[in-house]
């Protein structure tokens, strides 16, 4: 398998059929590039490109290649750190502006949707489980914290309420985000290039930027096949973009997540699923599923800081399904992967500018199906001259991790390991 082939998931056998698109080659000078075509660098080019914009989008594997083609599919609201936390390290008022935009990333995806006619398998519903009593606390505390910033969809589910939509005995109840949801990402990812492409953009896949030069000033990307010089430059790469921008590395860190995928169900996945909503609990380390369109149970978990792979996938994930559904014991696994997102120290995305000209979004942590939206479109509308809250955004003070770049992984190994024991013992 080449680099740039997608990796063998679920979503890359049942991708929608899309062009080749051809290499950059020679030398260009767009108004807009954008490194990656990834939900955030798709994102932004739409809105761009509909508003009249010049926008070229370079891709070093194929469309979707990264996390935005390779996550659990499901549109989780909000950002991974809660709005307490974010009221109380950042101020009411950085709480309230979080608050009035946390829905608009899943806004975005159900408005493409409809307005492009993408076919990725679109439902409603989100589960958050709770294990234990202090769980249920947890998110009856969420969802008091989000009345009082305006948001009143949730639904608590005591243990009999949250069988009527998952068929275990594992959790002591929950709570339900009907505004929540989940798709096939991957197609997602296909269809919103497909629309940027309508509205006059152009992708070049299998065209790594190998450097970026002047970043103080007009940007310049050195391919091995040629020179793009672009009067604005946005990085979109998250957790791939690399030594690409160094700048960036020390902010955010690259993290593994894998899923697995059953054969189909058939009945018995509309019996434990019944609803057809996604589950995530809300433990440190996750569990996350849903069931796809033709009936598979996609069950993702497990967490690598650093980004590598573990050896054996099915072995990692295997157990956490069962554990949950003891049922399934013995299903086959038809597909089995990993892939890597990003996350940031203090679990808020980082946005902001390396150069007067050059623009990023990164560092989602495990919620960029809905941030990485979000966050396009805020870098469109900067680029476009509403800088507002882009510029909020970019205030937000960033935390490095402890230990910089040679202790940052053992460091949060160790966190996630003493996260892991407080789930364990019920904590």
């Amino acid at each position: 398998m080449a680099e740039t082939d997608y990796p063998p998931s679920y979503y890359a056998a049942s991708a929608n059929p899309a062009p080749a698109r051809p290499a950059f080659a020679g030398e260009a000078a767009p108004e807009v590039c954008v490194v990656g075509a990834g939900f955030t660098g798709l994102s932004a080019g739409i809105d761009l490109a509909a508003k009249g914009h010049e926008v070229m989008i370079l891709e070093a594997a194929k469309v979707g290649w990264g996390a935005s083609g390779r996550n659990g599919g499901q549109i989780v609201n909000g950002l991974n750190a809660g709005l307490d936390t974010i009221e109380r390290r950042y101020g009411a008022e950085t709480a309230r502006f979080v608050a009035s935009l946390v829905r608009e990333g899943g806004e975005i995806i159900r408005e493409r949707i409809a307005k492009y006619a993408i076919d990725c398998d679109l439902r409603d519903g989100n589960l958050f489980a709770a294990l234990t009593d202090r769980h249920m606390r947890m998110l009856a505390e969420k969802q008091a914290l989000w009345r009082r910033y305006g948001l009143d969809d949730f639904e608590m589910l005591d243990a009999a309420g949250i069988r009527k939509h998952v068929a275990t005995d594992f959790y002591a109840g929950g709570m339900l985000d009907p505004t929540g949801g989940h798709m096939h990402p991957l197609n997602l990812a296909l269809g919103e290039a497909k629309a940027f492409e309508s509205e006059g953009g152009v992708i070049h896949e299998e065209s790594r930027v190998e450097r970026i030069e002047a970043l103080d000033g007009a940007p310049v990307l050195r391919l091995a096949s040629g020179v793009v010089r672009p009067r604005i430059l946005v990085l979109a790469g998250n957790a791939y973009l690399g030594p690409v921008a160094p700048a960036l590395d020390t902010r955010v860190m690259p993290f593994s997540t894998q899923i697995i995928a059953t054969e189909p169900l058939g009945a018995r996945g509309q019996a434990l699923l019944p609803t057809g909503v996604c589950v995530e609990d809300v433990r440190y380390v996750l569990d996350y599923y849903r069931l796809s369109a033709d009936g598979r149970l996609l069950f993702g978990g497990g967490t690598v800081y650093g980004g590598a792979d573990p050896a054996d996938i099915r072995a990692k994930i295997l157990p956490n399904l069962e554990k949950v559904f003891p049922d399934l014991r013995g299903v086959r696994i038809d597909h089995a992967w990993s892939g890597n997102c990003a996350i940031s120290f203090s679990r808020v995305p980082q946005m902001g500018r390396l150069g007067p000209n050059t623009y990023f979004a990164a560092g989602y942590s495990g919620h960029g199906v809905v941030g990485s939206h979000l966050f396009g479109r805020i870098i469109a509308a900067a680029v476009d001259g509403d800088a507002g809250r882009f510029d909020t955004f970019a205030a937000v003070p960033w935390i490095p991790f402890p230990g910089g770049q040679r202790f940052r992984v053992p460091y949060s190994m160790l966190g996630s390991w003493w996260y892991g024991l407080r789930d364990r013992l019920g904590l």
